[in-house]
């Protein structure tokens, strides 16, 4: 609510040609003077940190939209700020201001909230800084906490084996293929429960709108995304933990999966979910100390001859459709696992590269 009324205050001042209003002044008359009208006098239930910091996300959204006019932001163009619509998911945080804390007996005590029980999954290694809490569509509550780690705290052990390291080859039949051919199959998770998510959406869509019934049916929809997403995020955590333990560097193709998302296999595209596991490999690596580069999207990894490197490869629509080829040069390939040897060395070379750079500008 807080967050649409500044946006609904910045847009009235923009067609009326006044000053835009600062986060202060809005402050000032969407929280402390609204509390005191009846309409708003339910703010006042809640912890002002939490109203603050509605603000601070809607001040946030037009700095980076201001930032995109100028070209000052990296990434596709960003509109302004747009009214939030009510949806299932909630969320509120908590700041240091706000005074939350973690007691000792396990409990999370939050302002004009209370003390609340946690199932903790893990140990926080520091003192959090703010908490996040969320209430899903189905109902539960997660807390996420922001803590300080220290630089090298989740490196791992070097390996050993100077060889110990892979290119990573994206696809919709495999997953990824990895070197030696290694293959992890592709989950599809989505289409999986595909046939039970349409049922309880038909089930859905036959309940009286407000009725009781509907919002049982509304629960059951949200279960089986929810199941859907879960097991998708937990997948890819645990393939990127194999794949950073066994090896030392890891080479990947870089993909506009935006783009890839637009076509007949969108579907699937979403499925897979690569932009989330490019992500969280690159992320993961660089927390563990490992090595990691990206191969430039228009690398022809896929049709240059790995044994002696001529463009004789599959092209176009109807080279997807092809897994093995021969070269010129009397070379036989798999489709996947060619590409994974060209990725390991063109991301070896990058690698090498960035190293060199940076070891010429700790000289300077």
């Amino acid at each position: 609510m807080v967050y649409n009324d500044a946006v609904a205050a910045r847009r009235h001042a923009f067609a009326e040609g006044l000053a835009f209003p600062s986060t202060a002044a809005l402050s000032k008359q969407l929280i402390t003077e609204a509390k005191r009208t009846p309409k708003r006098s339910w703010l006042a239930e809640v912890s002002a940190v939490v109203l603050q910091q509605s603000l601070a996300d809607c001040d946030r959204a037009y700095r980076n939209f201001f930032a995109s006019l100028k070209g000052a932001r990296r990434g596709p163009r960003m509109g302004p700020p747009k009214f939030k619509r009510r949806t299932g998911t909630q969320s509120i945080r908590f700041t240091r201001n706000a005074r939350f804390a973690v007691l000792h007996s396990g409990r999370l005590r939050l302002p004009k909230v209370g003390d609340l029980r946690v199932a903790w999954s893990r140990e926080l290694p520091s003192e959090p800084s703010s908490v996040t809490i969320v209430k899903s569509p189905t109902g539960k509550y997660f807390a996420s906490f922001v803590v300080a780690v220290e630089d090298g705290s989740q490196e791992l052990e070097p390996l050993a084996d100077p060889e110990a390291e892979t290119g990573v080859d994206l696809g919709l039949k495999d997953f990824a293929v990895l070197r030696g051919g290694k293959s992890i199959d592709n989950p599809r998770f989505f289409r999986r429960l595909e046939r039970k998510l349409r049922r309880e959406q038909r089930a859905l869509s036959r309940k009286m709108k407000g009725s009781a019934n509907r919002a049982k049916a509304r629960l059951e929809v949200a279960k089986v995304h929810e199941k859907i997403r879960h097991t998708r995020s937990d997948w890819i955590d645990k393939q990127v933990l194999d794949i950073i333990r066994e090896n030392q560097a890891v080479y990947v193709e870089g993909l506009c999966v935006t783009g890839l998302s637009r076509g007949r296999a969108a579907k699937s595209m979403y499925d897979a979910a690569f932009g989330m596991f490019l992500a969280r490999l690159e992320s993961k690596t660089a927390r563990t100390g490992r090595t990691f580069a990206r191969v430039d999207r228009f690398f022809p990894s896929t049709r240059l001859c790995s044994e002696c490197g001529a463009l004789t490869g599959p092209t176009g629509l109807e080279g997807l459709k092809v897994r093995k080829w021969s070269c010129g040069c009397g070379a036989h390939h798999d489709r996947d696992a060619n590409a994974e040897v060209n990725i390991r060395r063109e991301g070896r070379r990058l690698a090498m590269e960035r190293e060199r750079f940076a070891a010429g500008l700790a000289e300077n």
